[in-house]
């Protein structure tokens, strides 16, 4: 049963020391504010986290949706012991005045990125789930829902794609089976595909359409402002009638970049291309002579909404790091002294003041 969920030779590796304490593999399914519901080699369980567990592992690492963890049955429910390594990550900062790391889906081959056809597409949210995908370790696809409903679908698909960068961009309905069958090539027997979007995207809708019948609830859009309520209320492992698993999770309209520089990197490979064109390698891209980003932006070969949507998520990534770390946060403050020293003197030298 296991190897319908994903079980592997590397997972056997990984689990070999647990064997020899007499546990056994499982994956976790559901996971509730109270436990989980998980699937082991006997068949599925309801299943907690030892309180050892839970005492010496920060949220992060505590079991998700999508892990594989080792434990026993004990007093007719599945106690988990262990977490097993993970191949993937999806992270996101956690809400809430404590902030922190919370996994959204733990070991998924392919990020699902969806995002509806409607009033709603937004361009600077898909960046940064691309961002947050690339970070995880999972391929990312963008799906575009309610292809049947949508006007211009060309132009659409290839403003998107402009931000793609390689990611495939996938048009489809679910209604109608428009771009299912080029789907499906993503979802192979054996792998874990998660759903992320926001509300109204469509997820559980295509869900529903690949498995055949109504898995999850769906729900209608707001004809305000064409966004959806919030239908998912967990996140669910759900094994396909294909072989492949799907990783439905709630609607996130925000989501906050935990540690996702590299993300981030990625998702804006052509910014970071011009950016290291600069004259200066301390280039602030504000009005520094020779700045290639800006040169970029005049030119009309960089849309300047895409450049403040990298300067936000580098705002964001930077302002954790130094919530996170002290000595960050002095490192930037002295750079910010030594850049508004160095434009008050760029600004003196063309009056033909004395710099000093």
């Amino acid at each position: 049963m296991l190897t319908s969920y994903g079980w592997s030779e590397r997972l056997q590796n990984d689990f070999a020391p647990y064997a020899a304490e007499g546990l056994v593999p499982a994956r976790i399914l559901i996971q509730h504010r109270g436990g989980y519901r998980l699937v082991t080699p006997d068949g599925e369980s309801d299943g907690l986290a030892s309180g050892r567990l839970l005492k010496t592992t920060s949220e992060a690492d505590r079991p998700a949706t999508g892990d594989w963890v080792a434990g026993e049955a004990r007093d007719g429910q599945f106690l988990v012991q262990h977490l097993l390594p993970r191949s993937t990550a999806f992270i996101r900062k956690a809400s809430g005045s404590r902030g922190g790391a919370q996994v959204v889906a733990a070991n998924a081959d392919v990020a699902l990125l969806v995002a509806s056809l409607n009033a709603d597409l937004n361009l600077r949210r898909l960046e940064r789930y691309l961002a947050t995908a690339y970070e995880s370790g999972a391929q990312p696809v963008i799906v575009l829902t309610k292809a049947d409903l949508a006007d211009g679908l060309e132009d659409t698909v290839a403003e998107v794609e402009a931000i793609a960068f390689g990611a495939p961009v996938l048009a489809i309905s679910s209604k109608t089976g428009q771009g299912l069958d080029a789907l499906l090539e993503h979802l192979q027997p054996g792998r874990t595909a998660v759903l992320l979007g926001s509300s109204g995207a469509g997820k559980s809708t295509l869900l529903n359409a690949l498995a055949g019948e109504e898995r999850m609830d769906t729900g209608a859009i707001r004809e305000a402002d064409d966004r959806g309520r919030h239908t998912t209320t967990h996140r669910e492992l759900v094994l396909m009638p294909y072989g492949g698993l799907i990783l439905d999770t709630p609607g996130m309209r925000e989501l906050g970049l935990w540690e996702a520089s590299g993300g981030v990197s990625e998702a804006f490979e052509d910014v970071e291309t011009l950016a290291a064109q600069c004259k200066f390698s301390d280039c602030g891209h504000g009005r520094e002579p020779g700045c290639a980003v800006r040169a970029a932006i005049a030119a009309g070969d960089l849309p300047e909404e895409r450049w403040l949507a990298y300067q936000k998520l580098q705002g964001e990534l930077a302002f954790e790091k130094r919530k996170e770390d002290p000595h960050a946060a002095l490192v930037n403050k002295r750079l910010w002294i030594t850049r508004n020293k160095q434009g008050r003197a760029r600004m003196k030298a063309k009056r033909g003041e004395d710099p000093s």
